[in-house]
């Protein structure tokens, strides 16, 4: 079973890191496949260049099995929706191999205003990486989906293609690369917060030493 991530990486960091790496092991996962954002539709302007993006991306899960970054939404240009990039890879593998999408709990309660939300259950499952104890949507469009398409057991996602719900219970680190920044602009020290090499690479370069937020 493949499982789709995706986001700006602006820059790379253990918030996303980690929660990936324990939805890949509850789920069986054989791949995950980190995407970055050519110009995110929901999101501000990266500050950093897409080069730049990527090479952190790449330092950051080097030494992680099962990681793969696909560059899809970088070739293709343009705003990148979920929607265009999940038939892309629907169009690939066939539609017989279960297919996931990884988001935020955030992301997910306001899935009705992403692009042709509705199509996105029937490329994929979506998997909801939650920290414990979290409240779900309870009104509108997001919470009838999950009345109609929450899955029972995680097995589920491995018996049809597409058309499920999960919410995988994850450690959630408060990190956020807006925060990464602001601290780089201050001056401060970001280790521990991304992997080194990517502190080496943001230092290296001089990345966000100027950028406000």
């Amino acid at each position: 079973m493949i499982a789709l991530f995706g986001g700006t990486f602006d820059p790379v960091h253990y918030g996303h890191l980690r929660p990936l790496l324990e939805v890949k092991q509850a789920l069986a996962l054989n791949q995950v496949r980190l995407i970055p954002a050519f110009i995110p539709p929901h999101r501000d302007t990266p500050g950093a260049e897409v080069t730049h993006r990527l090479a952190m991306l790449r330092l950051g899960v080097a030494q992680v099995p099962g990681f793969v970054i696909d560059e899809r939404e970088l070739r293709r240009g343009g705003r990148s929706y979920s929607v265009d990039t999940l038939q892309s890879l629907r169009d690939e593998i066939g539609a017989a191999t279960p297919l996931c999408l990884i988001m935020g709990l955030d992301a997910f309660a306001g899935l009705a205003s992403w692009h042709e939300w509705q199509r996105l259950t029937e490329l994929a499952h979506l998997v909801i990486a939650q920290r414990p104890g979290a409240e779900l949507p309870g009104s509108g469009p997001v919470a009838e989906l999950m009345a109609t398409a929450r899955a029972r057991h995680a097995a589920e996602l491995q018996q049809q293609p597409a058309g499920k719900l999960w919410f995988q219970e994850v450690t959630q680190l408060e990190i956020s690369a807006t925060a990464i920044r602001a601290e780089r602009a201050r001056g401060g020290d970001i280790r521990f917060l991304v992997p080194d090499s990517v502190r080496q690479y943001i230092e290296t370069r001089g990345l966000y030493q100027h950028q406000e937020g």
